[in-house]
């Protein structure tokens, strides 16, 4: 299991991830530009239509990107971890409770798996 830190800030977790499920976000909101309930991506659609999306503050985004992406989430008590996999990933991706509680560990798990999904794909694409 690989542990998340290595990625360099949150707003870069969620520009991957946010690339990896294919979404085609406008503008990035920083937290104050926003509810109290955190910050993301800005995306429009239709053109009408305003929609905040963070897949690590939110658990209906974390699971609809886990969906899109078709992977296996384990939650360990044993471990007190919770590991995300994407099919065809050389490896899981996944964060410890200590981070917020099993329910923030998942959710970030779920981000770092896609973040880590599109380098892969891209390192595949390169060679």
């Amino acid at each position: 299991m690989t542990e998340p830190h290595a990625m360099a800030s949150d707003r870069e977790l969620l520009e991957k991830a946010a690339k990896a499920a294919g979404y085609n976000y406008t503008e990035f909101a920083a937290p104050d530009e926003l509810s109290p309930d955190g910050w993301g991506f800005v995306r429009f659609l239709k053109g009408q239509h305003v929609v905040f999306w963070n897949p690590l503050t939110d658990d209906g985004d974390a699971l609809r990107l886990a969906v899109k992406l078709h992977m296996r989430v384990e939650i360990s008590e044993q471990d007190q971890a919770t590991t995300a996999f994407v099919p065809g990933a050389v490896q899981g991706y996944g964060c410890d409770f200590s981070a917020g509680g099993k329910e923030a560990a998942t959710r970030r798990a779920i981000t770092w798996a896609a973040a880590a999904a599109l380098g892969e794909q891209q390192s595949k694409e390169a060679t």
